[in-house]
């Protein structure tokens, strides 16, 4: 009779250190810090769409302004049409396309930065 000898079981106390927190976990509990965080990234995003507002609102807010003081510009004519017209109702719209492109490209990079940044805060520790 060969008797078996009973499986090792291996007794280990709570760890020594407590594992580091990582920086998104205080963005998703609102702390103090998180909200810190966010606050920086949601600023960045207003300012970027108060820029592109600002852009487009003298990009064609000036359109009036240039007709007032060159009343000339109603009198040329391309392929049949008034300036006046193609100015006000076909050069806006890619102009729009653009502005609404780079908003985009740019607030996405801005979150992209941002992850990386929580990213690297989270490699230091």
């Amino acid at each position: 009779m060969t008797a078996e000898r009973p499986q090792r079981v291996r007794v280990t106390g709570p760890p020594r250190r407590r594992p580091p927190r990582p920086r998104t976990r205080e963005v998703d509990a609102e702390s103090r810090l998180g909200s810190l965080y966010v606050r920086a990234l949601v600023r960045e995003q207003l300012w970027l769409g108060v820029r592109t507002l600002g852009v487009l609102a003298i990009g064609l807010g000036t359109l009036p302004l240039l007709f007032w003081a060159l009343p000339w510009l109603a009198g040329v004519r391309l392929l049949g049409i008034a300036l006046p017209w193609w100015l006000l109702g076909v050069v806006p719209y890619p102009l729009l396309v653009l502005a609404a492109w780079r908003f985009v490209w740019r607030a996405e990079r801005n979150e992209d930065t941002f992850a990386e940044l929580l990213r690297e805060l989270d490699d230091e520790r």
